[in-house]
């Protein structure tokens, strides 16, 4: 296991097991595997040695190694559809109405639940094969279903997708004196699985919304409040223009929760400006913010080394002048002024899929692990062509980090994201890149085409050659880690 010197071995028999200092994978390193040197093996011990053992036994033992991934994979995948899997719900996040996805019908917080009429469970069942067209998506607004006509091609719909991630507001609103209210179309409770952004995107200036008050309720995480009683109102709008909710709650002096200030950053210029926590934010030069993404994106397309901010701060209106600083963030220059927001989100809501009989397990296993080899064969083409940046390519801190995160969403999640990474591996281990398997069985194959071994001085190439891309591949993900992470 890993890479680099041994800090612990055992032998058992004839095969030595060890610990090697750098944790990036494995290997297993046969007796006489070295074609380089097969002339030193002695001769009673050639009828054990790798080396000298025929094309196809070579093939297969070389082999085995990918297969496992896939058949770990395919186990992986069988138990979890025999059980029965709780994934998250594939939900839209906030959807622009200047974007191409709002001209083809799908608004902020709509839950995906088929594609051309298939049940899709995960992010990637959005992928369809490279031929194929997502003629349409059915998704739940609310409580009602609607077909959209899309005709893309997946992986356009795909790479659209995954720029909204699910980010949506609870539908918390709060008043200058800090004081936390939630919004519901219910008369009677307030419906948490709505956010303030579909509140606002499905209401149709006709069916009542109800305001009621809220404390902060840290005894159920995945809420974080609770009403504390009956609506204490009942907020009608005049039309349903655009942001007419928001309009609304500015003119009844409500603000949504994001826009209230949670901290702010020492020597920042927000501080020089005398911003402090629990200020809320109203307006930006002149100009009314629905949400800390709007006020953080309005500042981005002002012109000028100041702006001027409008507060609620103790209850009374202020306004203050602020100089933005400027700073690289992920290759961009933003101009920020060092404050963080109050918002909450709402947490992740998952479904549970029905088991499946024995059969039904056993065979579709096979077609989900074959998709997943597909899939990862795209991506790697997309990588290639340079149709995805090489910066998405992650080493083993990203894995980490992701496997942790998917621990923490549901253990079916992180059996799936295992499953992935196991079809990942064997797919880069089939790669035609000497000192890897599909390096070897690339010669394997070469040498059945000539008739007779590559020669020592083109296998001493390629081995250079396979063994410096290797080492480029490795560098390039860990550097991608350490400008993710540090």
């Amino acid at each position: 296991i890993g890479f680099g010197p041994k800090i612990f071995k055992i032998k058992k028999g004839e095969t030595e097991y060890a610990v090697s200092l750098i944790p990036l994978g494995g290997y297993v390193k046969m007796f006489g595997d070295d074609p380089l040197n097969k002339d030193s093996i002695p001769v009673a011990e050639r009828d054990r040695s790798f080396t000298f053992q025929g094309k196809w036994a070579r093939f297969w033992i070389v082999m085995g190694g990918p297969l496992a991934n896939f058949v770990m994979a395919y186990f992986i995948f069988f138990s979890l559809l025999m059980m029965g899997e709780k994934v998250p719900e594939i939900r839209m996040g906030i959807i622009p109405k200047d974007s191409s996805f709002y001209e083809k019908g799908l608004r902020s917080g709509d839950r995906v639940l088929r594609v051309n009429e298939k049940e899709v469970f995960n992010p990637t069942d959005l992928m369809l094969d490279a031929s194929e067209t997502l003629k349409t998506i059915t998704v739940l607004r609310g409580s009602e279903e609607k077909k959209l006509v899309i005709n893309w091609k997946s992986d356009k719909f795909f790479n659209e997708f995954v720029n909204y991630p699910p980010a949506l507001r609870k539908p918390i609103i709060v008043d200058p004196k800090g004081e936390l209210y939630g919004l519901s179309f219910d008369s009677k409770k307030i419906d948490w699985n709505l956010s303030l952004d579909q509140i606002s995107e499905i209401y149709n200036g006709e069916q009542p919304l109800y305001m009621y008050k809220v404390v902060e309720d840290k005894t159920h995480p995945e809420i974080g409040f609770k009403q504390t009683g009956n609506f204490i109102s009942k907020i009608s709008l005049p039309s349903r223009g655009e942001d007419s909710l928001y309009q609304s709650l500015f003119g009844k002096n409500f603000r949504p929760l994001d826009l209230k200030i949670e901290s702010v950053n020492i020597k920042s210029p927000a501080e020089k400006a005398g911003i402090k926590s629990g200020d809320i934010r109203l307006s930006l030069n002149g100009k009314s913010v629905a949400s800390f993404e709007n006020l953080r994106d309005s500042l981005q397309e002002i012109t000028g080394d100041k702006v001027t901010l409008r507060l609620w701060s103790d209850q009374r209106e202020k306004e203050v002048v602020v100089q933005p600083e400027v700073k690289e963030v992920d290759g961009n220059s933003l101009k920020l002024i060092g404050v963080y927001s109050a918002v909450e989100y709402q947490g992740i809501r998952f479904i549970e899929t029905p088991a499946k009989s024995f059969l039904s397990a056993f065979t579709f296993s096979f077609t989900r692990t074959w998709e997943t080899i597909v899939k990862t064969i795209q991506s790697f083409k997309k990588l290639v062509s340079n149709q995805v940046s090489f910066k998405t390519v992650g080493g083993p801190l990203s894995i980490g980090k992701v496997a942790s995160d998917s621990f923490n969403t549901s253990i079916s999640y992180f059996f799936q994201l295992m499953a992935l990474i196991s079809v990942n591996l064997g797919v880069i281990n089939l790669f035609p890149i000497p000192v890897l398997d599909g390096g070897h069985i690339m010669f394997i194959i070469l040498e059945i085409i000539n008739r007779g071994p590559v020669s020592r001085k083109k296998m001493e190439i390629a081995q250079q050659f396979g063994l410096s891309v290797l080492l480029l591949l490795m560098f390039g993900a860990l550097y991608n880690d350490f400008s993710r992470f540090f």
